[in-house]
């Protein structure tokens, strides 16, 4: 089919019928390429596969496609304000006003390199924004029917809690998954904390394919994120570190993943990083080893109880 259901416009109301539901005895319900899953295995998620097909926006400080290591962008746009105080957004050729938002386009073009990439710029000098230009341009990548969105920043501002939930909700139905970054201090912001993204904090390790899932929410992976190697503004580089890198390295592996699997809503995508991540156990634990492990494990736990 052409376009998918989520993109496809409401159906109207089966007669006889609650609204939501649907009359499969009359209209069964088309077939769902991937409804169960295989055994799950790294190379089944993304093996062979550069991201191609799958269409990545960075909602950031802007990106500069003139670094080599960028390459040319599908979209490049900016949240403006009008002469009377009004926020929109406009597309052309924004530049990178801080270098942030081309440091996450320089990882997720590292990991999935045939991947579509695509800039809308919500901070300004120094990696700061208003709450507003945030909620207009996620709306805006949101409305595009990005496959990705990556957000590398977070806010502290409850009085727009409500609004980027709505939005957070607006993508997860849409099929746009929001991978964002933690904020790198330990305080309340939005919109990493909800449960509708894929939350991602960093690891201090150098493999950019290496990845864990964290069984302590509301943090769900952690990803490299420590004196990572990025492309900066005026074709340089720099070495940062912040949970800000982590979330362009898991965006850059769920392209992988949507390149070979273009079906996967943003429930099973996480579901399928989940069960690839480097510390959850192989579906046949037999093999691993990790069996032995787990009796081992709860024998420890049964004399610990023991002992209390």
């Amino acid at each position: 089919m052409d376009v998918p259901p989520w993109l496809r416009a409401r159906p109207s109301r089966f007669p006889g019928v609650p609204a939501w539901g649907a009359a499969t005895s009359s209209a069964p319900l088309e077939p769902f390429a991937i409804s169960q899953f295989p055994n799950i295995t790294r190379e089944w998620a993304l093996g062979g596969a550069d991201g191609t097909g799958v269409r990545v926006c960075v909602v950031d400080s802007g990106v500069d496609d003139s670094h080599p290591q960028i390459g040319r962008l599908e979209t490049s746009a900016a949240v403006v304000m009008d002469e009377q105080g009004q926020l929109s957004v406009q597309e052309g050729v924004h530049e990178d006003l801080a270098g942030h938002g081309t440091a996450c386009a320089g990882v997720i073009r590292s990991v999935a390199p045939g991947a579509s990439l695509s800039s809308v710029r919500v901070l300004t000098h120094g990696k700061n924004g208003s709450g507003q230009a945030l909620l207009e341009g996620l709306s805006w990548a949101i409305d595009q029917n990005f496959d990705i969105v990556n957000l590398s920043l977070s806010t502290t501002l409850p009085a727009i809690a409500a609004e980027l939930r709505e939005l957070a909700d607006r993508a997860y139905f849409r099929r746009t998954v929001l991978v964002v970054s933690a904020h790198n201090m330990p305080v309340l912001s939005y919109p990493w904390t909800f449960s509708s993204v894929i939350s991602v904090a960093c690891h201090n390790e150098e493999d950019p394919m290496r990845y864990y899932y964290n069984a302590g929410p509301p943090v769900d992976f952690f990803a490299r994120g420590i004196r990572v190697r990025v492309p900066w503004t005026g074709r340089t580089e720099r070495v940062n570190t912040g949970n800000s890198f982590a979330a362009p390295h898991l965006a850059g592996i769920a392209a992988l993943i949507l390149s070979k699997h273009r079906w996967l809503t943003p429930f099973q995508l996480k579901s399928v990083l989940f069960m690839t991540a480097d510390n959850v156990a192989a579906a046949d634990p037999v093999d691993t080893g990790i069996a032995a492990l787990a009796e081992e494990g709860a024998g420890e736990h049964e004399q610990h109880a023991m002992e209390r």
